[in-house]
Protein backbone atom coordinates (compact mmCIF):
# COMPACT_ATOMS: atom_id res chain seq x y z
CA UNK A 1 0.00 0.00 0.00
CA UNK A 2 2.94 2.44 0.87
CA UNK A 3 4.39 1.52 -2.76
CA UNK A 4 1.51 2.24 -4.42
CA UNK A 5 1.17 5.85 -2.48
CA UNK A 6 4.80 6.57 -2.96
CA UNK A 7 4.35 5.50 -7.00
CA UNK A 8 1.08 7.97 -7.17
CA UNK A 9 2.74 10.68 -5.32
CA UNK A 10 5.95 10.52 -7.94
CA UNK A 11 3.33 10.35 -10.62
CA UNK A 12 1.66 13.74 -9.25
CA UNK A 13 5.00 15.33 -8.74
CA UNK A 14 6.33 13.90 -12.14
CA UNK A 15 3.42 15.69 -14.19
CA UNK A 16 3.52 18.48 -12.18
CA UNK A 17 7.96 19.04 -13.04
CA UNK A 18 6.35 18.12 -16.60
CA UNK A 19 3.49 21.14 -16.87
CA UNK A 20 6.31 23.70 -15.29
CA UNK A 21 8.92 22.96 -18.26
CA UNK A 22 5.93 23.00 -21.01
CA UNK A 23 4.15 26.44 -21.96
CA UNK A 24 2.25 27.54 -25.09
CA UNK A 25 3.06 30.65 -27.08
CA UNK A 26 0.20 32.08 -29.16
CA UNK A 27 0.17 33.07 -32.29
CA UNK A 28 -0.30 36.70 -31.01
CA UNK A 29 2.14 36.89 -28.79
CA UNK A 30 5.92 36.73 -28.10
CA UNK A 31 7.06 34.34 -25.21
CA UNK A 32 9.96 35.56 -23.26
CA UNK A 33 11.85 32.83 -21.51
CA UNK A 34 14.20 34.23 -18.50
CA UNK A 35 17.13 32.52 -16.70
CA UNK A 36 17.74 33.88 -12.93
CA UNK A 37 16.31 36.90 -13.67
CA UNK A 38 18.15 37.29 -17.26
CA UNK A 39 16.61 36.55 -21.09
CA UNK A 40 17.56 33.71 -22.24
CA UNK A 41 15.45 33.01 -24.67
CA UNK A 42 12.67 34.72 -27.27
CA UNK A 43 10.09 33.11 -28.69
CA UNK A 44 8.42 34.27 -31.80
CA UNK A 45 6.95 31.17 -33.23
CA UNK A 46 3.30 30.00 -31.84
CA UNK A 47 3.12 26.24 -30.27
CA UNK A 48 4.84 24.31 -27.30
CA UNK A 49 7.61 25.00 -26.01
CA UNK A 50 10.12 23.65 -23.18
CA UNK A 51 12.44 25.31 -20.42
CA UNK A 52 13.66 24.76 -17.06
CA UNK A 53 11.36 24.43 -14.04
CA UNK A 54 10.92 27.76 -11.73
CA UNK A 55 13.14 28.99 -10.04
CA UNK A 56 15.85 28.26 -12.53
CA UNK A 57 13.76 29.52 -15.82
CA UNK A 58 10.45 31.71 -16.10
CA UNK A 59 8.36 32.33 -18.93
CA UNK A 60 6.24 35.82 -19.30
CA UNK A 61 4.43 37.29 -22.75
CA UNK A 62 4.57 40.33 -24.41
CA UNK A 63 1.88 41.11 -27.15
CA UNK A 64 2.98 41.18 -30.90
CA UNK A 65 -0.05 42.71 -32.10
CA UNK A 66 -0.73 46.36 -33.46
CA UNK A 67 -1.15 48.40 -30.45
CA UNK A 68 -3.36 51.63 -30.30
CA UNK A 69 -2.01 54.76 -28.37
CA UNK A 70 -4.62 57.41 -27.64
CA UNK A 71 -3.61 61.29 -26.51
CA UNK A 72 -4.80 61.38 -22.63
CA UNK A 73 -3.52 64.95 -22.43
CA UNK A 74 -5.40 67.95 -22.64
CA UNK A 75 -3.04 70.30 -22.17
CA UNK A 76 -2.93 73.26 -25.16
CA UNK A 77 -0.08 73.78 -27.19
CA UNK A 78 1.57 77.16 -28.89
CA UNK A 79 1.19 77.74 -32.53
CA UNK A 80 3.47 79.86 -34.33
CA UNK A 81 0.96 82.66 -34.02
CA UNK A 82 0.84 82.22 -29.86
CA UNK A 83 -2.65 80.64 -30.08
CA UNK A 84 -3.43 77.90 -27.48
CA UNK A 85 -5.03 75.01 -29.17
CA UNK A 86 -6.10 71.71 -28.12
CA UNK A 87 -5.44 68.30 -30.49
CA UNK A 88 -6.50 64.86 -29.88
CA UNK A 89 -4.47 62.44 -31.75
CA UNK A 90 -3.60 58.39 -32.13
CA UNK A 91 -0.46 56.28 -32.53
CA UNK A 92 -0.90 52.64 -34.31
CA UNK A 93 2.58 50.80 -32.91
CA UNK A 94 4.30 47.34 -31.71
CA UNK A 95 6.87 46.05 -30.24
CA UNK A 96 9.01 44.32 -32.83
CA UNK A 97 12.14 43.75 -30.77
CA UNK A 98 11.54 42.13 -27.36
CA UNK A 99 14.58 42.20 -25.94
CA UNK A 100 15.39 45.51 -26.54
CA UNK A 101 12.15 46.20 -25.45
CA UNK A 102 12.30 44.56 -22.04
CA UNK A 103 15.99 45.98 -21.65
CA UNK A 104 15.78 49.76 -22.38
CA UNK A 105 11.80 50.25 -21.92
CA UNK A 106 9.64 47.85 -19.29
CA UNK A 107 7.77 44.44 -19.16
CA UNK A 108 4.79 45.25 -20.47
CA UNK A 109 2.95 46.89 -22.91
CA UNK A 110 1.82 49.94 -20.42
CA UNK A 111 4.89 50.95 -20.10
CA UNK A 112 6.14 51.55 -23.78
CA UNK A 113 2.56 53.25 -23.94
CA UNK A 114 3.17 55.59 -20.93
CA UNK A 115 6.94 56.52 -22.80
CA UNK A 116 5.14 56.59 -26.23
CA UNK A 117 2.73 59.52 -25.14
CA UNK A 118 5.25 61.18 -23.62
CA UNK A 119 7.28 61.29 -26.63
CA UNK A 120 4.51 61.99 -29.22
CA UNK A 121 3.38 64.68 -27.46
CA UNK A 122 6.53 66.61 -27.11
CA UNK A 123 6.99 66.21 -31.46
CA UNK A 124 3.47 67.49 -31.45
CA UNK A 125 4.52 70.87 -29.40
CA UNK A 126 7.69 71.27 -31.04
CA UNK A 127 5.93 70.88 -34.45
CA UNK A 128 2.97 72.76 -34.04
CA UNK A 129 5.23 75.53 -32.60
CA UNK A 130 6.18 75.90 -36.65
CA UNK A 131 2.96 76.08 -37.69
CA UNK A 132 -0.30 78.05 -38.20
CA UNK A 133 -3.36 77.65 -36.98
CA UNK A 134 -4.24 77.12 -40.41
CA UNK A 135 -1.67 74.90 -41.46
CA UNK A 136 -2.56 72.94 -38.78
CA UNK A 137 -6.23 72.55 -39.99
CA UNK A 138 -5.84 72.47 -43.65
CA UNK A 139 -2.65 72.76 -46.12
CA UNK A 140 0.16 71.04 -44.10
CA UNK A 141 -1.69 68.86 -41.27
CA UNK A 142 -0.15 65.79 -43.40
CA UNK A 143 3.33 67.04 -42.78
CA UNK A 144 2.73 67.62 -39.49
CA UNK A 145 2.16 63.97 -38.88
CA UNK A 146 4.66 62.98 -40.61
CA UNK A 147 7.25 64.80 -39.06
CA UNK A 148 5.83 63.83 -35.76
CA UNK A 149 6.22 60.11 -36.52
CA UNK A 150 9.70 60.63 -38.32
CA UNK A 151 10.98 62.35 -34.79
CA UNK A 152 9.41 60.13 -32.51
CA UNK A 153 11.01 56.67 -34.74
CA UNK A 154 14.52 59.00 -34.28
CA UNK A 155 13.68 58.88 -30.63
CA UNK A 156 12.70 55.22 -30.23
CA UNK A 157 15.92 54.33 -32.83
CA UNK A 158 18.38 56.15 -30.93
CA UNK A 159 21.17 54.72 -29.01
CA UNK A 160 19.31 52.57 -26.77
CA UNK A 161 16.76 51.54 -29.35
CA UNK A 162 13.43 50.51 -27.59
CA UNK A 163 12.13 47.76 -30.02
CA UNK A 164 9.30 49.17 -31.21
CA UNK A 165 8.32 50.24 -34.28
CA UNK A 166 5.65 53.20 -35.02
CA UNK A 167 2.99 52.39 -37.96
CA UNK A 168 1.15 55.63 -38.19
CA UNK A 169 0.62 58.93 -36.16
CA UNK A 170 -2.63 60.95 -36.77
CA UNK A 171 -4.59 63.96 -35.87
CA UNK A 172 -8.32 62.95 -34.56
CA UNK A 173 -9.39 66.76 -33.23
CA UNK A 174 -7.39 70.66 -33.49
CA UNK A 175 -9.60 72.76 -31.77
CA UNK A 176 -8.62 75.97 -29.70
CA UNK A 177 -8.88 76.11 -26.05
CA UNK A 178 -12.70 76.60 -24.85
CA UNK A 179 -11.88 80.13 -24.24
CA UNK A 180 -11.09 81.05 -26.94
CA UNK A 181 -13.66 78.83 -28.98
CA UNK A 182 -16.18 80.96 -27.06
CA UNK A 183 -14.68 84.11 -28.02
CA UNK A 184 -14.83 83.20 -31.46
CA UNK A 185 -18.19 82.07 -31.58
CA UNK A 186 -19.30 85.30 -30.24
CA UNK A 187 -17.34 86.96 -33.11
CA UNK A 188 -19.06 84.79 -35.89
CA UNK A 189 -22.33 85.31 -34.18
CA UNK A 190 -21.91 89.16 -34.71
CA UNK A 191 -20.98 88.67 -37.91
CA UNK A 192 -23.62 86.65 -38.77
CA UNK A 193 -25.66 89.03 -37.28
CA UNK A 194 -24.24 92.09 -39.05
CA UNK A 195 -24.58 90.70 -42.51
CA UNK A 196 -28.00 89.35 -41.56
CA UNK A 197 -29.07 93.15 -40.85
CA UNK A 198 -27.34 94.32 -43.67
CA UNK A 199 -29.02 91.92 -46.06
CA UNK A 200 -32.45 92.55 -44.41
CA UNK A 201 -31.62 96.90 -44.89
CA UNK A 202 -31.02 95.89 -48.65
CA UNK A 203 -34.02 93.99 -49.54
CA UNK A 204 -36.24 96.48 -47.71
CA UNK A 205 -34.35 99.40 -49.73
CA UNK A 206 -34.95 96.93 -52.47
CA UNK A 207 -38.44 96.90 -51.75
CA UNK A 208 -39.33 100.31 -51.56
CA UNK A 209 -37.67 101.04 -54.88
CA UNK A 210 -39.72 98.10 -56.27
CA UNK A 211 -42.77 99.34 -54.80
CA UNK A 212 -42.40 103.26 -56.02
CA UNK A 213 -41.98 101.53 -59.41
CA UNK A 214 -44.82 99.61 -59.38
CA UNK A 215 -46.75 102.70 -58.06
CA UNK A 216 -45.82 104.72 -60.90
CA UNK A 217 -46.20 102.22 -63.38
CA UNK A 218 -49.69 101.88 -62.31
CA UNK A 219 -50.51 105.65 -62.13
CA UNK A 220 -49.04 105.97 -65.95
CA UNK A 221 -51.57 103.12 -66.81
CA UNK A 222 -54.25 104.38 -65.30
CA UNK A 223 -53.29 107.94 -66.94
CA UNK A 224 -53.11 106.31 -70.34
CA UNK A 225 -56.43 104.59 -69.68
CA UNK A 226 -58.58 107.87 -69.16
CA UNK A 227 -57.09 109.16 -71.52
CA UNK A 228 -58.17 106.68 -74.08
CA UNK A 229 -61.21 106.30 -72.55
CA UNK A 230 -61.56 109.68 -72.75
CA UNK A 231 -61.02 110.10 -76.62
CA UNK A 232 -62.78 107.09 -77.17
CA UNK A 233 -65.92 109.02 -75.37
CA UNK A 234 -65.18 111.91 -77.15
CA UNK A 235 -65.57 110.49 -80.38
CA UNK A 236 -68.30 108.54 -79.55
CA UNK A 237 -70.01 111.59 -78.49
CA UNK A 238 -69.23 113.34 -81.74
CA UNK A 239 -70.42 110.64 -83.70
CA UNK A 240 -73.95 110.12 -82.02
CA UNK A 241 -73.88 114.20 -82.22
CA UNK A 242 -74.04 113.82 -86.11
CA UNK A 243 -76.27 110.90 -86.11
CA UNK A 244 -78.60 112.84 -83.81
CA UNK A 245 -78.28 115.84 -86.17
CA UNK A 246 -78.50 113.73 -89.15
CA UNK A 247 -81.72 112.10 -87.67
CA UNK A 248 -83.90 115.32 -86.15
CA UNK A 249 -82.29 117.49 -89.33
CA UNK A 250 -84.74 114.63 -91.13
CA UNK A 251 -88.15 115.15 -89.16
CA UNK A 252 -87.99 118.54 -86.96
CA UNK A 253 -91.14 117.89 -85.34
CA UNK A 254 -90.08 114.92 -83.77
CA UNK A 255 -86.94 116.11 -82.53
CA UNK A 256 -88.65 118.92 -80.85
CA UNK A 257 -90.90 116.18 -79.91
CA UNK A 258 -87.91 114.40 -78.61
CA UNK A 259 -86.34 117.10 -76.76
CA UNK A 260 -89.30 117.71 -74.61
CA UNK A 261 -89.47 114.28 -73.46
CA UNK A 262 -85.75 114.00 -72.25
CA UNK A 263 -86.69 117.48 -70.87
CA UNK A 264 -89.15 116.06 -69.03
CA UNK A 265 -87.56 113.10 -68.01
CA UNK A 266 -84.98 114.95 -66.35
CA UNK A 267 -86.81 116.62 -64.31
CA UNK A 268 -88.50 113.39 -62.60
CA UNK A 269 -84.86 112.35 -60.96
CA UNK A 270 -86.62 111.02 -58.05
CA UNK A 271 -89.68 108.81 -57.80
CA UNK A 272 -91.26 111.92 -55.29
CA UNK A 273 -90.66 114.38 -57.89
CA UNK A 274 -93.83 116.31 -59.02
CA UNK A 275 -94.99 118.59 -61.66
CA UNK A 276 -98.39 120.55 -62.27
CA UNK A 277 -98.68 121.38 -66.43
CA UNK A 278 -101.28 122.89 -68.08
CA UNK A 279 -102.43 120.36 -70.94
CA UNK A 280 -104.21 122.74 -73.04
CA UNK A 281 -100.78 124.65 -73.34
CA UNK A 282 -98.32 122.36 -73.40
CA UNK A 283 -96.25 121.87 -76.30
CA UNK A 284 -95.48 118.00 -75.01
CA UNK A 285 -99.00 116.99 -74.85
CA UNK A 286 -99.97 118.63 -77.85
CA UNK A 287 -97.50 116.48 -79.93
CA UNK A 288 -99.04 113.49 -77.71
CA UNK A 289 -102.71 114.53 -79.16
CA UNK A 290 -101.21 114.00 -82.82
CA UNK A 291 -101.04 117.38 -83.21
CA UNK A 292 -97.97 119.55 -84.49
CA UNK A 293 -95.84 121.04 -81.74
CA UNK A 294 -95.27 124.61 -82.08
CA UNK A 295 -92.12 125.61 -81.44
CA UNK A 296 -92.56 128.35 -78.25
CA UNK A 297 -91.87 131.94 -78.38
CA UNK A 298 -88.98 133.69 -77.42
Amino acid sequence: MNRLGFLFSSLLLALALGSSMLFVVDQRQFGVVYALGQIKEVITEPGLNFKLPPPFQNVSYIDKRLLTLDTTDTEPMLTAEKQRVVIDWYVRWRISEPSQYIRNVGLDETAGANQLNRVVRNAFQEEINKRTVKELLSTKREQLTADVKAEVLDKVRGAKPWGIDVVDVRITRADYVDAITESVYRRMEAERKRVANELRSTGAAEGEKIRADADRQREVAIANAYRDAQKIKGEGDAEAARIYAEAFGRDPQFAQFYRSLEAYKASFSKKSDLMVVDPSSSEFFKAMRGGAAVPAKK
